[in-house]
């Protein structure tokens, strides 16, 4: 992976702050806060929205940085410092509460009716796979709720909310054994990836934000990251995908306990924990500074689905998700980054704004 570090120019910033506010069912509301506009707009979470709405994010709209809540660090601080609040990151991942029974897999032969599975875990959950049909095993991968994947067997093994079955799966590189109180039988077809018809914000419904840097942001959206956004979230918040997509490429090896775990100096930018996405569109786009990953790579992720959980890993500041659409250049931390529409966010009003 790459360990080029961005430049980062010391300026004053202006204080901008935008707000984007998410009903969990019936409206997406948001609002500009500049003393500049205040303008809003609802549309239904999740539905395609009407007309050509979005966030333009050309070069003329260059909204700065707000200095509240995180956003990529524009100088050194303390390598490791004081420990932010919830370091521990919550295990939402599923195939827990075993009965007693022994974790002896049975081979069947594979059944005609059941050639893939459903995973169905709560939102913001993933379902783990394991080496063996056993919550105890080693953990080789994970699935996001609905994901689709190839079943090679039947087994049994330990019994998990009273269900002994077992299924072998394949998802990508990854191949293992998930539990069948989590997964379904499913003669619907593997997702094909097709060109997203737009780009959604990377937060789950009832989400809020503020968007910490914009878009050619003085602190370090320049270069190859202009067309970037940082989302001053708290830890542990879930990040889904913006659209369908493909993983490419995921780094997860920064932890609690690591220098870089809580944000640090520009020496700490290459550990950032990450997931690069590929579209279908011929883009990709990227999810930063991740307290835990929960995708694999060569996993189909369809959009809204949770890729992993917000953090301050890597060259940061404090909490928040760095988060850009970007060309597809083989070296996920160095691509080009670009210009992206939000089509849940109504009216298109951070394009509206210039000059600030």
């Amino acid at each position: 992976m790459s360990s080029a570090t961005p430049s980062h120019p010391d300026s004053r910033l202006q204080v901008v702050k935008y707000t984007v506010e998410m009903s969990i069912r019936r409206r997406v509301l948001f609002a500009v806060t500049a003393g500049v506009a205040s303008l809003a707009g609802a549309i239904s979470c999740g539905d395609e929205p009407p007309g050509d709405i979005g966030y333009s994010s050309d070069a003329s709209t260059r909204p700065d940085v707000a200095r509240d809540g995180g956003r990529d660090a524009p100088g050194s601080v303390d390598a490791r410092g004081d420990a932010w609040p919830g370091d521990a990151s919550p295990d939402r991942s599923v195939d827990a509460a075993p009965d007693a029974t022994p974790d002896v897999a049975v081979d069947s032969p594979p059944s005609n009716d059941c050639p893939r599975v459903r995973v169905s875990v709560a939102a913001g959950n993933s379902l783990n796979v394991r080496e063996m049909p056993s919550s105890g095993a080693t953990q080789v991968g994970s699935l996001p709720n609905g994901a689709i994947v190839t079943v090679l067997d039947r087994v049994t093994g330990e019994t998990v909310s009273g269900n002994s079955e077992w299924f072998r799966i394949e998802s990508g590189a990854v191949t293992g054994y998930v539990s069948g109180a989590f997964a379904t039988c499913t003669t619907d077809d593997l997702p094909v990836l097709m060109p997203p018809g737009a780009y959604y914000l990377p937060l789950e419904c009832g989400t809020s934000s503020v968007i910490t840097q914009g878009n050619f942001g003085t602190t370090s959206h320049s270069g190859r990251s202009k067309y970037a956004f940082d989302f001053g979230i708290p830890l542990n918040t879930p990040m889904v995908a913006m659209a369908d997509g493909i993983v490419d490429e995921t780094f997860d090896e920064t932890g609690p306990g690591d220098n870089c775990y809580n944000g640090g100096p520009s020496s700490c930018f290459p550990y950032a924990n990450y997931v690069a996405l590929r579209h279908g569109d011929g883009s990709g786009s990227i999810y930063k500074h991740l307290n835990r990953v929960d995708v694999t790579v060569g996993q189909f992720v369809p959009r809204g689905a949770v890729i992993g959980l917000s953090g301050s890993t890597g060259y940061s500041t404090g909490p928040h998700a760095h988060v850009m659409r970007q060309e597809l250049c083989g070296t996920p931390l160095s691509c080009e980054s670009m210009a992206l529409s939000f089509a849940d966010v109504p009216n298109g009003v951070l394009g509206k704004v210039q000059g600030v």
